[in-house]
């Protein structure tokens, strides 16, 4: 695997990173200040969408889908990877580029299995940054960690599909620039192949019969504007071209899906320890108790030298799996994706604590990014298959494969 990036890539890289230092990090406060003060929490912040045509302006715009030069750079996963750490040294970061989840995710599901009426009517206005879009499979009702599980119906009555059952934690759903949904449910519950049991649907956010309950909260934080709906869907009718890929493909598209959309969420992990571990720097040279800076204590010295020695592992470990996936597509690559999806969120929180841990009271508060990289740390270890799902599987397929005959 090269480790040295072309002349493309660390042009684009200096690109992103200057974009950041000079327009970015200055309103970040601003931004958010605008957000935890608005009227209505769900009002997009005017200086964001200010950056994101500056962004565009500046052809810095679409970088993630792979092997597309149609639809954007083409770069390939590994190619990305640098930039996506870059974008995730910063909650807002990755929708100034158009690279926020869930839309990426949503975007490659219509580039790769969406009709060309599909992705004229919404691939290409995702990919001008016009809309947003939610992604429909968690189920408060089921354990949603194991898909199969889930029990929305799509039933085909006539020349309409029905949908009816109940959604949470649908990210960006409560975004008002949000006018699609990507929706998985069952078709046919009776299919003796459960991974053949599912389909996935598009459902307009305007279609009747789609209700948001409410904005669903982690760790008491609404995520606003974004948000992560509750949603029911009641005798939700749609016409039949609004499948997805066919009858009982659901499974097989949502696990294209979830491999890109699991190793962005790690170098975007990456990302934010960096930036926190260099927060952890500045904390210790310039605090000083018991007469000491912190930076001269030995236990602050462990906490950084320990955090800086994670990080890079998991770096590499993503770079590899990203590599992989380039030469041998995501089944091929489906150990490491499981290892850096186990290995990267658990990283990000304990560097987080230890960060916290050394600002204190700061560190909990709003004046530093700490206390959101411990939300995004945390709840990644839940999303995209919790920690359990990806060590079972992981072990089950390294004793298949390294156990004697």
């Amino acid at each position: 695997m090269q480790f040295e990036h072309s002349e493309k890539v660390q042009g684009l890289i200096q690109k992103v990173d200057q974009f950041l230092t000079d327009n970015l990090y200055p309103v970040e406060n601003e931004i958010q200040e605008y957000i935890d003060n608005a009227t209505d929490r769900w009002t997009i912040p005017p200086l964001l969408e200010e950056l994101k045509a500056k962004a565009k302006s500046e052809g810095l715009w679409n970088f993630f889908l792979p092997d597309s030069s149609e639809y954007g750079f083409g770069l390939s996963n590994l190619e990305y990877a640098p930039l996506c750490e870059l974008m995730g040294r910063s909650r807002f970061a990755g929708e100034i580029f158009n690279c926020s989840a869930p839309d990426t995710g949503n975007m490659e599901v219509f580039a790769r299995y969406g009709t060309e009426e599909q992705k004229k009517q919404w691939l290409t206005p995702l990919l001008e940054g016009e809309i947003r879009s939610a992604f429909a499979m968690t189920e408060p009702a089921v354990a949603s960690s194991d898909a199969t599980n889930i029990q929305t119906s799509i039933v085909r009555d006539g020349n309409e599909y029905v949908v009816n059952g109940r959604k949470w934690y649908i990210s960006g759903a409560c975004d008002p620039r949000c006018k699609i949904m990507i929706v998985m449910g069952k078709n046919d519950p009776d299919n003796p192949d459960r991974h053949k049991q599912q389909s996935m649907i598009l459902v307009p956010m305007d279609t009747d019969g789609v209700k948001i309950v409410r904005p669903m909260q982690v760790f008491g934080n609404d995520d606003a504007p974004e948000g992560h709906a509750e949603v029911i869907f009641d005798n939700v009718r749609v016409p039949p071209e609004n499948l997805l890929l066919g009858e009982g493909r659901g499974f097989e598209i949502a696990q294209g899906r979830l491999g890109p959309g699991r190793i962005h969420h790690c170098m975007r992990l990456i990302g934010r320890s960096q930036r926190v571990l260099e927060l952890m720097c500045e904390r210790a040279e310039s605090r000083v108790a018991f007469g000491r800076k912190l930076s001269e204590q030995g236990k602050i010295r462990e906490d950084i030298a320990l955090s800086s020695c994670e990080i890079e592992q998991a770096r590499l470990l993503t770079l590899m799996a990203a590599d992989t996936m380039d030469k041998h597509g995501n089944k091929g690559a489906k150990e490491l994706i499981a290892m850096i999806k186990i290995v990267a969120p658990n990283m990000a929180c304990a560097v987080t604590d230890r960060a916290i841990q050394m600002h204190g009271a700061a560190g909990v508060s709003q004046d530093t990014i700490l206390a959101d990289s411990y939300i995004y740390a945390r709840i990644c270890r839940i999303v995209d298959g919790p920690d359990q799902v990806h060590i079972n599987q992981l072990g089950r397929n390294l004793i298949k494969r390294l156990a004697p005959a």
